[in-house]
C-alpha cells in the first residue's frame, strides 16, 4: 500500500482544514487508518485513527471535537477535517495504515504504511 498526504497549508486560528490520504493497493480497505502528526523538536504523535471495517474512531484529547477522520473506500482515500484550529496543531501531518491490533492503535509501532506528511501550519 502506498499512501500520499495532501491538503497542507498556512491557515489562521479558528480555520478549517481538511487533509487528504490518497491510497494504492487492493487491500486498503481491510486496513485500520489514522492520522498522526510531528511538530518541531518533538516526537510523533497520535491524532485519530478509524477501526478497519467499522465507524468506531478514536482521538487524541486535545483534537476531540474539533476533528473528525473518515474514509472512502470507494475512492480509497482517508480524510482528517480540521476545524476550530489552534497554533499548537501546527506540524507535519501523516497518514498511516495498517493492521492494527487495538492496544497499537495509537502508537506508530502499530502502523505498516505511511504517507510521506504535509504541513500545516497554523498562525494565531
Amino acid at each position: 500500500v502506498q499512501l500520499q498526504a495532501s491538503g497542507g497549508g498556512l491557515v489562521q486560528a479558528g480555520d478549517s482544514l481538511r487533509l487528504s490520504c490518497a491510497a494504492s493497493g487492493r487491500a486498503f480497505t481491510n486496513y485500520q487508518v489514522a492520522w498522526f502528526r510531528q511538530a518541531p523538536g518533538k516526537e510523533r504523535e497520535f491524532v485519530a485513527a478509524l477501526r478497519r471495517g467499522s465507524s468506531t474512531t478514536y482521538y487524541e484529547d486535545s483534537v476531540k471535537g474539533r476533528f473528525t477522520i473518515s474514509r472512502d473506500n470507494a475512492k480509497t482515500t482517508v480524510y482528517l477535517q480540521m476545524n476550530r484550529l489552534k497554533p499548537e496543531d501546527t506540524a507535519v501531518y501523516y497518514c498511516a495504515a495498517g493492521n492494527t491490533i487495538l492496544s497499537s492503535t495509537r502508537t506508530p509501532v502499530g502502523y505498516n504504511y505511511w504517507g510521506q506528511g504535509t504541513l500545516v501550519t497554523v498562525s494565531s
